[in-house]
């Protein structure tokens, strides 16, 4: 699970939305923290999508990961690749918001 602790959007006018950020990636009971991630986010359809792209930072490696957004719903993103443990990764990551609020998420990496 991931803490939205240091998101911020930056409007770019008339063409659209940039979200970055660098955040504590924590265990699946939300207890004890596992790594950290950061990447940027694209807005392409206001209100309903951003084109993202990240890196997860653990302890045995990295991941990277690629693709949609959706503000509502379900997302899939695909990843792309890796280092240490994780070289040469490829799969796909669904994410799911964890309540309304906005500051915290659930990750789930399928690692083939």
């Amino acid at each position: 699970m991931g803490h939205a602790t240091t998101d911020a959007v930056t409007d770019t006018g008339a063409s659209g939305h940039i979200l970055s950020f660098a955040n504590e990636v924590y265990d699946a009971d939300d207890k004890n923290k596992i790594g950290t991630d950061q990447g940027i986010c694209f807005r392409t359809v206001p209100g309903k999508a951003w084109e993202c792209f990240w890196t997860l930072s653990l302890d045995k490696g990295q991941l990277t990961v690629e693709g949609p957004f959706y503000d509502s719903g379900y997302s899939v993103l695909a990843i792309t690749g890796g280092t240490g443990e994780f070289a040469g990764a490829l799969g796909e990551m669904a994410l799911s918001a964890r309540g309304t609020k906005g500051d915290a998420y659930n990750f789930v990496y399928r690692i083939k």
